[in-house]
């Protein structure tokens, strides 16, 4: 699985069943886990404005990603 995969979601499902794939290990860096939360956003915003069946269910996702993102930049820069 590949952000390519996952970038072609185009239900909600899909782009859980995606991300969930590229998920990083639990031990991964603090980096790495902000890139994936990002990206993740990314993908959920873009699926939102086309599985409008699901749009606010994925713009949810899209908001929780992107403050996870958010909350580990702030924390890498406070350290």
């Amino acid at each position: 699985m590949d952000w390519k995969t996952a970038n072609e979601a185009q239900t909600l499902m899909q782009a859980h069943e995606a991300l969930s794939r590229l998920m990083p290990r639990p031990s991964a860096s603090t980096r790495t886990w902000a890139e994936y939360h990002r990206r993740s956003a990314a993908v959920y915003a873009r699926v939102a404005e086309i599985d409008r069946g699901h749009f606010h269910e994925t713009m949810f996702w899209a908001t929780r990603e992107r403050e996870k993102a958010e909350v580990i930049e702030t924390r890498s820069a406070l350290a």
